[in-house]
C-alpha cells in the first residue's frame, strides 16, 4: 500500500495495536467467553489482502495487515470449531429492527479494499464453510480499465491485477453470500491537510490547498466527500446491481460530515476500526472492528475475542504524561519551528510516554488564559497553525496519544467581539481575596458565551486529529461566582433565590448552589466532548479534567471550587490531578514528601481514584523560578509508585533543553517499563 499506510493509523485509533503474540498465546487453551447472550451483540473482523509471500520480521512487510491464505483458513476453521456464527449485515440489521435475533457468538467478516486475492483465495473460502461477508470497495480501483495499473495515490502505484475486476464482484454478490459496501469512490489516499506538508486521511480531513492558502470551508468539504460518495455507490448500483447500504472508512477514520453524507445517499451502516464488540449501544453507524494483521495466530484471534472493549473499556490502562507547550515550538521562522519540532520528536520517543498533552492555546504569562490559538478559528487570533502539525507527527512518529489541552471558560476574545463582555462576575458580598488570582473567564451560563466556546473546541475539531481533550484549570467558579444576569437566571430556575447574600445564608441553599454548578460545569465540558467525539469519530477521544491539588485537599471544595474529586471521576476518563501546593494566599509553596504522601492518601481513599487519576507533577519551581532536577521527579515518581500510584506524568516539558533529563526519567517515564512495574497492581 502507499506510504500512508494503516501502520500510521494504528497508532492514531486508540485500542487498535495488536495483542502481542506472547501474551496471546497465553490464552490458547482458554475459549473466550460468549458476548452478552441478547441477541443483539456481535463482533466483526477487517481483513484486507491474502498473500504467501509474508514473512516473520515486520520490517519486511510490506503491508502489515496482509495475511497468509493458510491463516486465514486457521481463523475459518477456529470460528467453526469453537460454534461462532458468521451472520450477514441484513440479519445484524434486522436483530437491530427488531426482527429476529442474532445466534450467540455472532461474528461479521469484512474484507476492505477488494484485492484479487480475496476473490481467488477467500471467496473459495466462504463457499467451502457457507459463511456470509461484506467486502468494501474503492471503486475508482475497482474501475480502472484492465491491464492498467491502479493508482492507489499521487505516490504510489500497483500493478495490472491487482484488485478485482468488476466481474469478480458481480459474481461474488450473486452467490447471495457476499454484500458489497463502498469504500469511498477516490478518498482511501493521504491528502494534503495543513501548510506543512503533512497527508491525513482524504475522506475526513479538511483539505489545505497552497495555491489558495487555507483549508477547504465547511461548505467545500461536504461537497467533496457528498460527491465521491454518490460516485462510489452509482458505479456499484451500476455494474454489480446491488443497492448499497454500507460504508466502510478508509483507515477506520470518520466524522458526523461523513455519516451525514453516506446516510443522505441511502447508506445506514458504517463501519469503523474502533475495538471491541458491538454492544446494542454501539449504533449502526459506528460499527466495531478488530483489524486483522500479518501476525495473528489462533492465541492472537482467542485473545482479540476476549478483548472486552475499545480504550475506554481497556481494563487497568497505564497513564505516562508530557505536558508540551506549543509555545516553545512557536517561531517566526518555520524552519526553526520544523527543527524544534523534531527535538520534541526524538525526545518523546526516547521518553517513550503514553500520552502528551498539547497545549493548543497561546498563553504568554502562564495563567491558563487563552490570548491566541494555535489553530484556525473563528473568534480568537491565530498565532501559527501549529497545532494540526504537531499532533499528527507525535501520533504517528512517536505513536503516543494526544491530547488537546484547552481552557473551559478562560478565552480573552478581542475587543469589541460580541461575547467578549460575557464573563463570570463575583459577588459584592464577596472578601477581598475571593477574586485574588482570578482569571477572567466566559460565563458558562450565558449562551452566547458557551456558543463562542463551543465554535472554538469545534475549529479545533474540524482542522486537526488527536486522541483526547483535557479541560483546563480554569473550569472551577468559587464561592461568590457566578453572578451575571445569565448565570442568576439559571439560578432560579433551579428553585433558588435571585439573591446571592440570601444563599450565603442557609447552607442548604449553599449545597444546592454548589452541587447545580458543578453539574452545569460537568454538563458543559460533556457536551463539549461529544461534539468533538461526535466529528472525530467515536467514543475512542478521551477526557481528563484538571483539579488543582487544593481542590482535592479542601473539605469544600464543592463551594470553592464547583469540583469534587468524586464528580471528576464519574465524568471523565482521567483525573489530571495539578500535584503541587498552594498557599491561601496565591503564592507558592515548597512540595515536600509529606505533602505529597498527604495527597496522594487523600486521593487513594477516593472510590475509583486509582484507576482515573493522573498525578502531573511540577518540572518548574514557582518559587525559585528553576526547573526541578530529574533526579527529584524520578524519586517523587518512584514514591508514588511504590504507594500504589498507577498513573503519573510532569510539565511543562522543555525540550529544548533537555529538562527533565531523559536519561534519568526514562525508566519511570517508558510505557513499557511502567507496564512491568505496575503488574498486577491494580488487581
Amino acid at each position: 500500500m502507499d506510504k500512508l499506510n494503516r501502520r500510521r493509523f494504528l497508532a492514531f485509533a486508540a485500542g487498535l495495536a495488536a495483542v502481542p503474540a506472547a501474551q496471546a498465546r497465553l490464552a490458547l487453551d482458554r475459549l473466550p467467553p460468549a458476548d452478552a447472550d441478547d441477541g443483539l451483540t456481535f463482533r466483526v473482523l477487517a481483513i484486507h489482502d491474502i498473500r504467501d509471500d509474508l514473512h516473520a520480521d515486520v520490517s519486511t512487510v510490506a503491508d502489515t495487515c496482509a495475511i497468509s491464505t493458510a491463516t486465514l483458513n486457521t481463523i475459518f476453521a477456529w470460528l467453526k470449531a469453537k460454534d461462532f456464527r458468521p451472520v450477514s449485515v441484513a440479519q445484524i440489521v434486522a436483530s437491530r429492527n427488531g426482527g429476529p435475533r442474532l445466534p450467540p457468538r455472532a461474528v461479521l467478516l469484512t474484507f476492505d479494499d477488494a484485492y484479487k486475492s480475496q476473490y481467488t483465495r477467500a471467496f473459495p473460502l466462504l463457499q467451502q464453510y457457507g459463511y456470509p461477508a461484506l467486502i468494501g470497495v474503492v471503486t475508482r480501483w475497482t474501475d480502472t480499465p484492465a491491464g492498467d495499473p491502479v493508482r492507489i495515490s499521487h505516490k504510489s502505484v500497483m500493478p495490472p491485477g491487482y484488485f478485482m475486476s468488476w466481474d469478480d464482484l458481480r459474481e461474488m454478490a450473486q452467490s447471495g453470500l457476499v454484500e458489497v459496501a463502498s469504500h469511498t469512490h477516490d478518498m482511501h489516499h493521504g491528502a494534503l491537510a495543513n501548510p506543512q506538508g503533512n497527508e491525513l486521511p482524504a475522506a475526513s480531513a479538511h483539505l489545505y490547498s497552497p495555491q489558495l492558502q487555507r483549508y477547504e470551508t465547511d461548505e467545500e468539504y461536504q461537497a467533496r466527500v457528498h460527491g465521491d460518495l454518490k460516485k462510489s455507490v452509482d458505479l456499484i448500483q451500476e455494474r454489480v446491481g446491488m443497492t448499497v447500504r454500507s460504508a466502510v472508512w478508509p483507515y477506520g477514520m470518520y466524522n458526523a460530515a461523513l455519516i451525514n453524507a453516506s446516510q443522505a445517499l441511502g447508506m445506514s451502516v458504517h463501519f469503523t476500526l474502533d475495538d471491541g464488540p458491538n454492544t446494542p449501544d454501539v449504533p449502526l453507524t459506528q460499527i466495531r472492528r478488530l483489524l486483522v494483521s500479518y501476525d495473528w495466530d489462533v492465541g492472537t484471534l482467542i485473545a482479540q475475542m476476549r478483548s472486552p472493549g475499545a480504550y475506554r473499556g481497556e481494563r487497568n490502562p497505564v497513564e505516562r504524561v508530557v505536558n508540551v507547550s506549543l509555545d516553545e515550538m512557536y517561531d517566526t521562522d518555520p524552519n526553526r519551528s520544523e527543527e524544534k519540532l523534531g527535538r520534541l520528536l526524538d525526545r518523546i520517543k526516547a521518553l517513550e510516554p503514553k500520552s502528551v498533552y498539547l497545549k493548543a492555546y497561546w498563553d504568554p504569562d502562564n495563567t491558563g488564559v487563552a490570548r491566541a490559538l494555535y489553530y484556525p478559528n473563528r473568534h480568537l487570533p491565530m498565532r501559527a497553525d501549529l497545532f494540526n502539525r504537531t499532533a499528527w507527527q507525535l501520533i504517528t512518529r512517536a505513536g503516543v496519544q494526544v491530547y488537546a489541552r484547552m481552557p473551559l471558560l478562560a478565552f480573552d476574545l478581542p475587543a469589541g467581539h460580541a461575547a467578549a463582555g460575557r464573563l463570570v462576575e463575583v459577588a459584592s458580598i464577596s472578601p477581598g481575596d475571593a477574586q485574588r488570582g482570578r482569571m477572567p473567564r466566559l460565563s458558562p451560563f450565558d449562551p452566547l458565551a458557551r456558543q463562542t466556546i463551543q465554535d472554538l473546541y469545534d475549529d479545533l475539531t474540524r482542522y486537526s486529529s488527536f486522541n483526547g481533550v483535557v479541560f483546563g484549570a480554569d473550569a472551577t467558579l468559587n464561592a461568590y461566582e457566578d453572578t451575571s444576569a445569565a448565570a442568576m437566571a439559571v439560578y432560579r430556575s433551579w428553585g433558588l433565590p435571585g439573591d446571592i447574600a440570601q444563599i450565603h445564608a442557609s447552607d442548604e441553599l449553599m449545597q444546592r448552589w454548589a452541587k447545580g454548578k458543578t453539574a452545569h460545569l460537568n454538563a458543559f465540558t460533556n457536551q463539549l466532548a461529544e461534539r468533538v467525539r461526535a466529528y472525530q469519530g467515536g467514543g475512542n477521544v478521551l477526557t481528563a479534567r484538571t483539579m488543582p491539588a487544593e481542590a482535592v485537599l479542601d473539605a469544600n471544595a464543592g463551594s470553592n471550587f464547583s469540583v469534587s474529586l468524586a464528580s471528576a471521576l464519574e465524568n471523565y476518563d482521567f483525573v489530571a490531578l495539578t500535584a503541587a501546593p498552594r498557599a491561601s494566599n496565591g503564592a507558592a509553596s515548597p512540595m515536600d514528601d509529606a505533602w505529597l504522601d498527604r495527597l496522594r492518601q487523600i486521593v487513594m481513599k477516593q472510590p475509583g481514584a486509582a484507576i482515573k487519576t493522573v498525578f502531573e507533577l511540577p518540572a518548574f519551581n514557582a518559587q525559585t523560578q528553576q526547573p526541578i532536577e530529574a533526579a527529584v521527579l524520578r524519586a517523587q515518581m518512584k514514591r508514588l509508585n511504590a504507594a500504589g500510584v498507577v498513573h503519573m506524568g510532569y510539565g511543562p516539558d522543555d525540550f529544548l533543553k533537555n529538562r527533565p533529563d531523559t536519561t534519568v526519567l526514562r525508566d519511570v517515564m517508558s510505557v513499557q517499563s511502567t507496564l512491568r512495574m505496575n503488574q498486577g497492581m491494580l488487581g
